[in-house]
């Protein structure tokens, strides 16, 4: 059958088995948890002597439509916070009671996504999801994940992490629905052929891309339930053999090395010699592409007054801005004030009359955080072809990338560098929002993979700047990996006691702030940024309801505070400790990164090791 075919009639039939009827073949025994939620099966039984813990997403089955208001319904098979919250909850039992070495942790995936409603993104959603990824990381136990049938997005990943991962031959796995891939790349939601087959989200591109390490073979009729519990019986069987021969600490060892691979398939001729140090960036008020500069070529000086904002003199053939209008064509909700084009960019691109902000590009980001002439960027020049090999790259990403490189000074979405702030040094991982909407590929989970390695070895903390609007959707199913990848880098942090500060920028969206951004140990946002798993104008496509106020940084603040009086709801979860201007934020950076020098000079001078701070003073004297 094509993609196509496969898609239509078996991935998506409406009698397509579904996890609960996989799990009543599947066990004898099976004692249901009684989950709370309608996408949700937690429980567990046995295969021979093992006892197996399931957790299950599960799509409606026909007979749950039955009234009108259950045809209107939304969410249906996505997990929503409340259920994320059920599941972290149980990991975190699985890990306080010490390893299980007679047991496995299996996952059954089955759901468009994670729920885009505002229930959950005011509960956090996009932090679970990357708690969840990480939980799963760390659970001491042996792990298995299936796909059933159609796996999306980041709330399928959130339980797909495992030490052994399959699909059915039938099932599909993408970073979004194709309807939606359509809508985004073609802007024609009628195009869901060629949608799915850039999506890659076949079994065959899944193993390809080391997604999964195995395809079980599906049924001659899509409605065989024991048909396909059999196979996936078969399936377990023979993986759960080969699990418990090896020892369950190298197991947990290797999910982070499975992280590392994802996204670098047939690394280029020259990818080891171009990772290393470039060229450093030194013009911090170059002005970003897009913004449209205001001059006078007569060189006659002009008079405005108020009726145009702000009474400004403009000076011949002086650059300026007009708030409201900063890139070509845009009519914004601006004063239309006239601004200096180097007060302007030395003010953050923020308006110093009505205060109206700029998203900011990673260039105007490294102006707000670090010292001038700190700035050495590392890994500049790598891209998607040293990562990927050519026929991964069809001709619609290869035309959307020569158009990226045009809008911005930086060769990729991700800027990783290492620089001072206020003398400190740290290693930064900035979103480079020019360059396709700051979207994270196969390039963006390498370079931040790199740049947690760089940090490691100075033992420097990390700043990353999440400016976002999620996983690059031209790379497909690949993309979505960068998630777990950047999740899995972020825990090699932890694990050394490396301090890790998340700033969430305005927008910080989709896959970044559902993986590396929410990990920060400390999570710090400007004010107004938009932090969700799906933005506002998706949410309103899906007959979704959108209090955009709700969802921005101030707002999540207050509602971060609930994390405290809540344990057991959000765990470790806290949500955004800080909301702080652009012209505070280098400060506010550099009280932790102060923090962390002097509590590791004290650590020093208990061991007998030369001052840190004196290591650190000489490392910055000018050779």
């Amino acid at each position: 059958m094509s993609l196509m075919d496969t898609f239509k009639n078996r991935t998506r039939h409406p009698f397509r088995p579904r996890s609960s009827d996989v799990i009543q073949h599947l066990f004898a025994d099976f004692r249901d948890y009684q989950a709370e939620g309608d996408a949700l099966i937690m429980g567990e039984g046995h295969l021979g002597e093992r006892r197996v813990y399931v957790v299950a997403q599960q799509k409606p089955k026909p007979d749950q439509f039955r009234t009108s208001k259950d045809v209107g319904k939304l969410n249906w098979g996505m997990l929503d916070a409340d259920e994320h919250s059920q599941i972290l909850r149980f990991l975190r039992r699985l890990s306080e009671n010490g390893p299980q070495e007679d047991a496995l942790l299996l996952s059954l995936v089955d759901t468009y996504g994670a729920d885009i409603s505002m229930y959950s993104a005011r509960r956090l959603q996009a932090f679970f999801i990357a708690h969840l990824i990480r939980a799963y990381i760390n659970v001491p136990i042996r792990t298995v994940s299936i796909v059933l049938g159609e796996g999306g997005s980041g709330g399928a990943l959130a339980v797909q992490v495992a030490d052994r991962r399959a699909t059915l031959e039938d099932a599909m796995y993408a970073t979004a629905p194709p309807e939606s891939v359509a809508a985004i790349i073609f802007r024609d939601a009628e195009r869901i052929e060629e949608a799915v087959a850039v999506s890659k989200s076949a079994a065959k591109y899944l193993k390809h891309f080391g997604v999964v390490d195995s395809v079980i073979p599906q049924t001659k009729s899509v409605m065989d339930a024991a048909g396909v519990a059999q196979n996936v019986r078969v399936y377990l069987e023979r993986t759960m053999r080969d699990l418990f021969r090896r020892r369950l600490d190298r197991l947990m060892n290797k999910r982070l090395a499975t992280a590392d691979q994802l996204g670098v398939i047939a690394p280029g001729k020259f990818f080891e010699l171009k990772r290393f140090i470039e060229r450093p960036l030194k013009q911090f008020y170059k002005p970003p592409a897009q913004l449209k500069i205001i001059s006078d070529p007569s060189g006659a000086t002009i008079h405005l007054d108020d009726s145009y904002g702000n009474g400004t003199v403009v000076e011949p053939s002086q650059a300026h801005v007009r708030c409201g209008h900063e890139t070509e064509g845009a009519v914004g909700d601006g004063c239309g004030a006239l601004i200096p084009l180097k007060d302007y960019l030395q003010n953050f691109q923020i308006c110093p009359e009505c205060g109206k902000r700029r998203v900011l590009d990673a260039a105007g980001w490294i102006s707000v955080l670090t010292d001038p002439g700190s700035f050495h960027e590392l890994f500049r020049n790598m891209t998607v072809a040293d990562l990927l090999p050519e026929e991964d790259l069809h001709d619609y990403y290869r035309e959307f990338l020569q158009k990226q490189k045009e809008r911005s000074s930086f060769n990729e979405s991700l800027v990783t560098a290492h620089a001072t702030v206020h003398g400190y040094p740290a290693v930064m991982a900035l979103s480079e929002f020019a360059f396709a909407g700051g979207s994270m590929g196969v390039v963006f989970g390498e370079k931040f993979k790199l740049a947690v390695e760089y940090a490691l070895r100075k033992r420097w903390p990390l700043v990353s700047v999440c400016c976002s609007g999620g996983a690059r959707l031209y790379e497909g199913i690949v993309a979505l990996m960068q998630m777990y990848k950047t999740i899995a880098a972020v825990e090699r942090l932890k694990r050394a006691g490396i301090p890790f500060i998340s700033i969430l920028a305005d927008p910080a969206t989709g896959g970044a702030i559902a993986s590396y951004a929410a990990l920060g140990d400390v999570c710090l946002a400007e004010p107004g940024a938009l932090v969700i798993f799906t933005g506002p104008r998706v949410m309103k496509a899906r007959g979704f309801e959108v209090d955009d106020q709700a969802v921005r940084a101030d707002s999540l603040s207050e509602v971060s505070g609930d994390t405290y009086l809540y344990p057991g709801y959000y765990g470790d979860i806290r949500g955004i400790q800080e909301v702080v201007p652009r012209a505070q934020m280098r400060r506010s950076v550099a009280r932790y990164l102060e923090y962390y020098a002097r509590t590791r000079a004290q650590d020093e001078k208990k061991k007998g090791v030369r001052p840190y701070r004196r290591r650190l003073k000489r490392r910055l004297q000018p050779e």
